[in-house]
């Protein structure tokens, strides 16, 4: 296959599973009847964004990945389509919660689980109250179209979240995400085009496809601003939703294109890791260095 279609959903949730359930399996199965080869669905579409406020309640909406209410049912829809499909759910494991996405490939097999690594704690976006930090590591799966990388929604504002999916071959970076206004007490900052420009840098850098899926919507406090987008591996937008409806975006990938360019930039040959010690440490210095 020369090129791979890409679609990425953008759609407003509910406090019912099952209309938010049923919403997005209608999106997927709209984007495969439009030839899409692998479909973006956003962060922890099964409900609201819950974790704007801390309820020890709301823990219910986890379950293992084993025994899930709805995994199986997306399973077997990216086998009877044949689309790739990564699903986010809340994930509880023993006493742990985390915030998961579980990679289906074509075939309707599970690929695996990645568990977000990066968990944001701030005013609207309570997230350490409910999550564990990710213990998977980033990963990129070999799919039936290709090296395909995946993060959540706060990992997508770290750099090295990117290069560490790109250097084990990920040709695409897939980011499902929740984000949208800062709450007043932070200063009501519009983060919309910082969040765009950061996931675009990433595409740079490494020389590869980047897409994010939104949400849209009021809920609670937040408005939730929608703008998924697609970019090359250049940076170069190839779709992107606005901040309002409720959407389907597609944009058609080369891998192959995006390999000999990465090969021929030089980004990867020229790296130096043996400098990069100080990014192991949370303070900068280098490990071994006397305190």
């Amino acid at each position: 296959m020369s090129t791979v279609k890409l679609a990425v959903v953008q759609m407003s949730c509910s406090d019912v599973l099952e209309d938010n359930l049923d919403k997005a399996e209608a999106f997927v199965r709209e984007a495969a009847g439009a030839g899409a080869n692998i479909v973006l669905l956003q962060e922890l579409f099964e409900n609201l964004y819950f974790p704007q406020l801390e309820r020890d309640d709301l823990f219910s909406l986890a379950h293992p990945s084993g025994a899930h209410p709805f995994l199986e049912r997306f399973g077997a829809l990216a086998k009877e389509l044949g689309v790739v499909l990564p699903v986010s759910f809340f994930e509880s494991a023993g006493q742990a919660y985390y915030n998961s996405l579980m990679m289906f490939d074509s075939s309707g097999e599970s690929l695996g689980v990645y568990r977000k690594s990066h968990i944001p704690d701030g005013p609207g976006y309570e997230e350490k109250f409910y999550f564990n930090v990710g213990d998977t590591g980033f990963k990129a799966w070999n799919t039936r179209y290709g090296q395909v990388g995946a993060a959540i929604c706060w990992d997508q504002w770290f750099p090295e979240s990117a290069r560490a999916m790109a250097l084990q071959g990920a040709n695409l970076l897939l980011y499902p995400t929740a984000i949208g206004s800062e709450p007043q007490e932070v200063g009501g900052l519009e983060t919309r085009d910082m969040w765009q420009r950061a996931m675009i840098g990433h595409a740079v850098s490494n020389s590869c496809y980047v897409a994010a899926a939104n949400r849209v919507g009021t809920e609670g406090d937040a408005r939730f601003y929608g703008s998924s987008f697609v970019c090359d591996y250049t940076g170069t937008k190839l779709a992107e939703a606005d901040e309002t409806s409720e959407t389907v975006i597609y944009a058609d990938l080369d891998f192959a294109a995006a390999r000999r360019f990465r090969a021929g930039f030089g980004f990867f040959r020229d790296r130096r890791p043996e400098l990069y010690g100080r990014l192991l440490t949370l303070d900068g210095s280098t490990r071994g260095d006397e305190r």
